[in-house]
């Protein structure tokens, strides 16, 4: 039952042999046979912003000895998987949530007994990580394994709602000295391949629909074209087109109008379930979409910004020729966040691999200087740092004494591949008091649950960005976010009919920002005695001035929406309480883990705790032969042309190929980041750097934007606008000088021809402004400046469209 040890092509003595001679493959038997699972179908019913999603694994063993097959796959980080079965032939077993280890020894005995059993586990490591165990497979026959989850779709930038279908799961960094290894209560081992290696075949369609019209659904893979259910446009299809690759995840992007309206969706429990339980009882889900009265952006904060620069952030953000680079990218919003921040803050800028460094050992005032020496720095990362030590850059940031009357905001960009996301997680949390944090997943395979979690317990937003996704555009919304005042003294109160309580399953709220989404789940217990509306009112203070807003709310269940309320419910309640379990951890906490244990049995919805089992006891006759076991491969990103999952295999009879996430890829990813580094040395007999894309045109306008806002007149700002530099210095009213003259060009450029990205640029344009307004006595003839630049560019925007 034991997996034989794969050889590494690339270690020992063996490292600079032929690449030609590795053997890159997927998961193979001694006689080079397929992995057994044939293929996987999902279907999503999403429901306003909520999904409801089936995935199908077809299995079939086509050895001639009975298999047990085991695959590690990803899912949503805040997922709650709430049902497990599994067909074989004409008989159907449902599984059950049972304590771990007793489910894990379950499985251990039908194995045993020549039964077959069926094990789906969370990763003790990261909440987003799933194995599933096919045990007793006997020759030739087929199984169906179905499960369930249900998940939150997260509010984009763009008030998009995105659904991710992970599909590329990429090894998981394993920091040294964390816990974790094989076997029970260790890390899931992860075999992953190229994406064109992939032995199974996915297909996925989804269903959406909402009170509100459906105006728009988009992906990041080929979509069939969607057909509309009704002339409202309120129910939706849509299917992913055939031969889709396994090449990126797959996501989905739904667009409503009028998206943004506090709703609550109140939801009758089981009728078999006992009144006064979590499933017995109804369950509330509020989205609440604060508006905050008018508040002045805050001109001070101390902004941290944390880079990852591990191997693996020199993947391509997208599959064209032209696209950049996961650092690349990340660099050149680097330079537009750092254009961005007021005067009068504080900032630094830290990047991490294997270990980290900082520009400034210490934060420094935002400055011409020091704002050119941070740039400077920025240009020459490059993701040569070795592996994703995230933690201890943290903890460095966390050391440092906070700056007063400067709150501290922490930007994370991150191709969040980490084996440890709990403690990452519990340490922002530690920190929260002293700190906003907000975190962006970058490209494929990113953690749901590393991203997403930090930004929760850190008071911030979590943005992803995958393919052809403008980074910029997500990034610039949290700056906005960080630069809105703090808000404080928040309280949640309840106003329900008599004979009715409430119990919160979600831990408070500790942020709110204007137009971002916050859910809210309590339990309501008792009869509402014929009253049939309630009330919850959401109280805080902001800028020193006390507000509120009220949501009312009908107490009449919804029909058909299938406990994916409760179930969400419950998802928050466990996570809450594994949280405190973490926390209490070497103290007397069993009875934090009992109660996770009670929730997780009771509502059906996993957790780190609990598994889902499921035994066929058939006919009880022992299935003959020894059981082999078969590790079914995940898809991955191609690292570069450099292969990250070479195999030799052993012949011996129950030999597999597996790939170790540490000994192996990581000893790729070392060896890759040697030949990068060699790459990017600053002496002149370096090999010339990779050809990169021509950088935007709007983000060379922005390279050459002072400290203070304004421009001056130079050959870079002259070839934005299409102009030599003569041509720019000649129209000039000769009592404007040069520097107030080029900041308005530039301002005019920007409304003028790049309005599709104002989101972008417009802290940085109010910065201009803001200068502008300040040299009024320099300015005789404002609008004589503006319609010059006008004529010069071609444009016609007025003076009242630049704020002036």
């Amino acid at each position: 039952m034991g997996l034989t040890a794969s050889k590494s092509c690339l270690g020992g003595k063996d490292q600079d042999q032929d690449q030609d001679n590795m053997v890159c493959c997927g998961l193979l038997t001694a006689k080079k046979e397929p992995v057994p699972l044939k293929s996987i179908e999902v279907e999503v019913e999403v429901k306003d912003h909520v999904a409801m999603v089936t995935s199908t694994l077809q299995y079939e063993n086509k050895e001639k000895k009975p298999i047990e097959a085991v695959f590690v796959f990803p899912l949503p980080g805040d997922a709650a998987v709430c049902h497990f079965s599994a067909k074989v032939g004409q008989t159907e077993v449902v599984g059950k949530v049972q304590e771990k280890q007793k489910a894990r020894e379950e499985y251990d005995d039908a194995l045993s007994s020549g039964q077959q059993a069926f094990l789906l586990e969370e990763s003790e490591q990261s909440p987003d990580i799933f194995s599933l165990s096919v045990g007793s497979l006997p020759p030739g026959e087929s199984a169906s394994i179905r499960l369930e989850y249900v998940t939150e779709l997260a509010v984009q930038a763009d008030e998009g709602l995105r659904f991710c279908l992970p599909a590329v799961l990429n090894p998981r960094y394993q920091p040294q000295g964390s816990e974790g290894g094989s076997g029970s209560g260790g890390s899931a081992q992860i075999v992953s391949v190229p994406a064109c290696l992939v032995p199974y075949s996915l297909s996925f369609s989804a269903r959406v629909s909402s009170p509100r019209p459906v105006s728009k659904v988009e992906s990041n893979c080929s979509l069939d074209p969607v057909q509309y259910l009704n002339a409202e446009h309120t129910q939706a299809t849509v299917r992913l087109a055939a031969g889709h690759k396994f090449d990126r995840d797959v996501e989905m992007l739904v667009y409503y109008q009028d998206s943004h309206q506090p709703t609550a969706v109140v939801e009758a429990g089981q009728t078999s379930a006992q009144p006064g339980s979590l499933m017995g009882d109804l369950v509330v889900m509020l989205s609440l979409y604060p508006d905050f009265p008018p508040v002045s952006v805050a001109l001070c904060g101390e902004f941290l910004f944390l880079m990852d620069r591990s191997g693996s952030m020199d993947f391509s953000m997208g599959s064209g020729k032209q696209a950049q680079s996961r650092i690349g990218s990340a660099r050149d919003t680097l330079l537009l966040l750092l254009k961005s921040l007021p005067m009068g803050c504080y900032f630094n800028v830290y990047s991490f691999g294997s270990s980290y460094e900082h520009i400034f050992p210490k934060s420094v005032e935002y400055s011409q200087k020091n704002m050119e020496e941070a740039l400077k720095q920025v240009e020459k990362m490059n993701a040569n740092m070795g592996g994703t030590e995230i933690l201890q850059p943290l903890k460095h940031i966390y050391s440092q004494p906070c700056i007063p009357s400067q709150p501290r905001q922490l930007f994370i960009f991150t191709d969040g591949e980490v084996d440890n996301t709990k403690q990452v997680v519990d340490l922002v949390k530690e920190n929260s008091g002293s700190h906003r944090c907000f975190s962006f997943g970058i490209g494929e395979g990113a953690s749901s649950a590393l991203i997403s979690g930090v930004a929760k317990e850190g008071g911030g937003d979590a943005q992803f960005i995958t393919g052809t996704d403008r980074m910029q555009l997500k990034v610039m919304q949290s700056l906005r976010f960080s630069l809105q005042p703090a808000v404080v003294d928040i309280s949640v109160t309840w106003d329900l009919p008599k004979g009715m309580s409430v119990t919160p399953l979600s831990p408070p709220i500790t942020s709110l920002f204007q137009g971002q989404r916050s859910l809210l789940y309590s339990q309501l217990t008792g009869e509402s005695s014929g009253v049939t509306e309630g009330c919850v009112t959401v109280k805080y203070s902001l800028a020193g001035q006390p507000s509120q807003n009220q949501l009312h709310f009908s107490l009449k269940p919804t029909e058909d929406s299938g406990l994916t309320v409760h179930r969400l419910g419950a998802r928050t309640l466990i996570r809450s309480l594994e949280m405190k379990e973490r926390e209490l951890r070497g103290q007397s906490n069993e009875g934090v883990k009992e109660k996770v244990v009670e929730v997780s049995v009771q509502s059906g919805v996993s957790s780190s705790f609990t598994a889902f089992i499921a035994v066929n006891k058939g006919s009880g006759e022992a299935i003959q032969g020894p059981l082999l076991r078969r590790h079914v491969p995940a898809p991955k990103d191609v690292y570069l042309g450099i292969p990250t999952c070479d195999y030799e295999v052993y012949r011996h009879p129950n030999a597999i190929a597996s790939c170790s996430t540490e000994d192996h890829v990581y000893r790729n990813l070392s060896r890759y980041s040697q030949v990068n580094r060699s790459l990017h040395m600053d002496d002149e007999n370096a090999a010339p750097l990779p050809s990169q894309p021509p950088r935007d045109p709007m983000l060379q306008l922005i390279s050459v934007q002072r400290a203070s806002g304004s421009w001056v007149l130079e050959p870079t700002l002259a070839t934005v606008l299409g102009k030599t530099s003569e041509e720019v210095a000649k129209p000039k009213p000769a009592s404007v000088n040069q520097e107030v003259w080029a900041t308005i060009l530039a301002l005019i450029w920007l409304h003028g021809f790049k309005m599709e990205a104002q989101r972008e640029w417009q802290l940085l344009a109010m910065k201009a402004v803001s200068w502008l307004q300040a040299q009024k006595g320099k300015i005789p003839c404002l609008t004589e400046c503006v319609e010059a630049g006008n004529a010069l560019l071609g444009s016609k925007v007025l003076k009242d469209t630049l704020g002036l």
